[in-house]
């Protein structure tokens, strides 16, 4: 699966991965980013989730765009044990792009364009 961060340069662009525990026992995940821009994204809310049985439960990824060039990575969440029960390993790509620019300020200045 991939998840798109689409925004202005500079904006920060927060993306929900919502899991859902089909099973009757407690699951608990860690996340971890890894990847060539993984530095350039984050989880706000820590890097563990626990999913309750039969429930869902949602990982924030959060990204600041500070370059035109796409930005790469992957998130990786990789199961605990709890009560012996090992959930499947989950990876999902991380693709940034630029879709405008806004200026954060203008300058004037005055200066001759030719001077002997």
């Amino acid at each position: 699966n991939t998840i798109e961060f689409t925004g202005a340069l500079h904006a920060t662009v927060v993306k929900q991965v919502r899991l859902k525990n089909p099973s009757n026992n407690t699951l608990t995940y860690n996340a971890i980013l890894v990847g060539r821009d993984a530095d350039d994204f984050s989880l706000p809310k820590g890097n563990t989730v626990t999913i309750p049985a039969t429930k869902q439960a949602f990982v924030n990824v959060e990204f600041t765009i500070r370059f035109l060039h796409p930005a790469e990575a992957v998130l990786i969440l990789i199961s605990n044990k709890v009560d012996g029960i090992d959930g499947a390993t989950l990876t999902f790509s991380l693709k940034s792009e630029v879709k405008n620019i806004e200026p954060l300020g203008t300058t004037k200045c005055k200066s001759p364009c030719y001077e002997l």
